[in-house]
C-alpha cells in the first residue's frame, strides 16, 4: 500500500514537473489578433534619398522604431482608430535636420504601408 501510494505521488509530480517544462518553453497563448503592421520609408524632401535614423513613433503608445541605412521602418502596434504616426528627426548631426511630421491613418486592414517625406529645416 505504501509502495502504491508513492507511485501515485511520485506520478503526480512528473505529470505537473512536465506541464511547468512545456509551459516555460512555449509560454501561454497570446491574442494577436488585434495588431497592425506598419511598414514604410522616410525620404528627403529636396534630394529624395532615404533618411537614417528617424523615429518612428505611435502617438497614445510608449512604443517607437528607427530608421534603417535605407530608411526603412516595420513595427506592429496595437489596433486603434485612427492611428497616429509621429516622426521626428533625433540625431540632426549624422543626417541633416529635419521638421517633425503627424501622419493620422485609419486602421481598416491588418497592415500598413507608410512613405513619408520630410523636409530639412
Amino acid at each position: 500500500m505504501k509502495r502504491n501510494l508513492f507511485r501515485k505521488v511520485i506520478g503526480g509530480l512528473s505529470l505537473t514537473s512536465a506541464m511547468f517544462v512545456f509551459q516555460a518553453c512555449y509560454g501561454t497563448p497570446q491574442d494577436f489578433g488585434l495588431d497592425v503592421f506598419v511598414e514604410g520609408q522616410v525620404k528627403s524632401n529636396t534630394s529624395g534619398l532615404p533618411i537614417k535614423g528617424i523615429k518612428v513613433s505611435v502617438v497614445n503608445n510608449e512604443q517607437y522604431e528607427m530608421t534603417d541605412e535605407n530608411g526603412k521602418f516595420s513595427f506592429y502596434t496595437i489596433q486603434f482608430d485612427p492611428i497616429k504616426i509621429q516622426f521626428e528627426d533625433t540625431d540632426s548631426s549624422q543626417n541633416g535636420l529635419y521638421f517633425p511630421k503627424d501622419t493620422v491613418v485609419n486602421a481598416g486592414s491588418d497592415s500598413i504601408h507608410l512613405d513619408v517625406v520630410l523636409e530639412e529645416q
